[in-house]
């Protein structure tokens, strides 16, 4: 059986020398023989176990964990359940970084367009982004209503150019209009708007919904619309939020 010394040890698995003396010390690794002079030999069982401690140590696991499984009798059994669990820490992680990606984005967005924004609403990462996933479900229904609308019109307009079915056509045209008040209502009743000085969210009326100056054509997710507060009486760009 080859023995190899802890430099060479450490050269296979690509660790410094001071990481192989350091699972030594700590338990995880020990050197299957001493040589004459004192130096720590090591043979390819060893060399297998340092692979699997690294191994493990780059998924995540903790030295105390891997030494559970490598003094375990059934490391078959051990190993998935701590893999497990790895894995459960892992999802955990990967959904806060991508909550705090989200509130990078948000407060990028809310700095880029401070004047809109109330000071307030800055550090309720949440509500905010309660607000933007609320508006994006009811932005989502719109368009899906209106491709559907769209494709439907577009086929009866084939059928009546090629057939001269004229009827149906405008009967979609007839319930295109009805459906597009039903989705404005709705939009409407969905949405309320927030004062950029006292940050105080308001109803608005439905006229002022349709006619006031607005960003509707801006791509971000929330309108802007010129406002008057009726809480402090500023006059100004409104931020769009979510109303339940």
């Amino acid at each position: 059986m080859a023995k190899f010394t802890t430099g060479e040890m450490a050269a296979s698995c690509n660790v410094s020398v001071r990481t192989v003396q350091f699972y030594d010390a700590k338990g995880l690794l020990h050197p299957s023989e001493l040589s004459e002079g004192g130096r720590r030999l090591y043979n390819d069982d060893d060399l297998a176990k340092l692979r699997l401690i690294c191994t493990l140590k780059t998924i995540g696991l903790s030295l105390d964990s891997i030494k559970d499984i490598l003094a375990s009798e059934t490391p078959g059994e051990v190993l998935p359940t701590l893999l497990d669990d790895q894995a459960g820490q892992l999802r955990d992680e990967i959904e806060q970084r991508q909550r705090q990606l989200q509130a990078i984005k948000i407060i990028k967005d809310s700095v880029q367009n401070m004047t809109a924004i109330p000071a307030h609403s800055i550090t309720d990462i949440e509500q905010m982004m309660a607000n933007k996933q609320g508006l994006k479900r009811v932005h989502g229904i719109i368009l899906a209503v209106g491709i559907t609308s769209a494709a439907i019109q577009l086929g009866l307009l084939v059928l009546w150019i090629v057939m001269g079915m004229w009827i149906p056509f405008a009967v979609a045209m007839l319930l295109h209009q009805f459906v597009g008040v039903l989705v404005i209502r709705m939009y409407y009743k969905s949405t309320a708007f927030r004062c950029a000085v006292c940050g105080e969210t308001f109803r608005i009326s439905l006229r002022q919904f349709l006619l006031a100056p607005n960003t509707a054509t801006s791509n971000k997710l929330s309108r802007l619309v010129k406002l008057d507060c009726p809480k402090c009486e500023h006059s100004g760009w409104c931020v769009e939020v979510y109303h339940p």
